[in-house]
């Protein structure tokens, strides 16, 4: 989980109380939103469920939008802690380092409330020009971005060519983004976990191949 979520808030409180009430209402407003649908989430049935005013709301996010925005944000970062779990003990071994990068993408994708919530962006995207260019360029664009810095350093050590890391990163996250889709459209044909693991393991030695990796496996 993030480590604060001060980043979130237009004035953020000066009490733990306060704060408290912060996160209250990212989570229950999120409920709701997923439960109803935007639309039909008033602040007041938000302020219903976690108590407190319509004013602390406009005080800390602005409005119902900057509400939604900064849910939005929160979970993008969520994403970002889930991408790199169990990541640290493999940053010197670029095989397992995407292996487990990939898996833990995986896992995130088909994660069911996270396709409810990706349902619900793009429904709002599509009536939000500038929430959907906000979510591009903060949320998968971040998440490429932070996979091309590791392709670069790999690079500048010596122990993958790699021309050009944007189209790169783009291509390994790419190999596992089906299964979002597939969850998206309710296709949602178990697959065993080894099945997975295997085409996962095929993705990432086939990717470092075409980039020279430098170590053999």
């Amino acid at each position: 989980m993030p480590d604060s979520k001060d980043k979130y808030i237009h004035e953020p409180p000066q009490t733990k109380r306060g704060m408290e009430r912060c996160i209250a209402f990212l989570n229950i407003a999120t409920d709701l939103f997923l439960e109803k649908g935007y639309d039909a989430v008033s602040l007041s049935d938000i302020i219903q469920h976690t108590g407190g005013s319509k004013a602390s709301i406009y005080k800390f996010f602005g409005n119902k939008e900057g509400l939604f925005k900064a849910i939005c944000d929160y979970r993008r970062d969520v994403c970002l802690q889930d991408l790199y779990l169990n990541t640290e003990n493999y940053e010197s071994d670029l095989r397992n380092f995407f292996l487990t990068i990939l898996q833990n993408f995986h896992n995130h994708l088909i994660d069911t409330k996270n396709i409810q919530f990706l349902r619900l962006i793009l429904e709002r995207a599509n009536h939000d020009s500038a929430l959907a260019n906000h979510l591009h360029k903060k949320g998968l664009q971040q998440i490429i971005e932070n996979i091309k810095e590791y392709l670069i350093k790999a690079t500048e050590q010596g122990i993958i060519i790699c021309h050009n890391p944007t189209y790169s990163a783009r291509a390994l996250l790419g190999s596992v983004w089906h299964f979002e889709w597939q969850m998206l459209m309710g296709i949602s044909e178990p697959q065993p976990a080894n099945d997975i693991q295997q085409y996962i393991t095929y993705c990432v030695d086939n990717f470092l191949k075409a980039h020279e990796y430098k170590q053999s496996f």
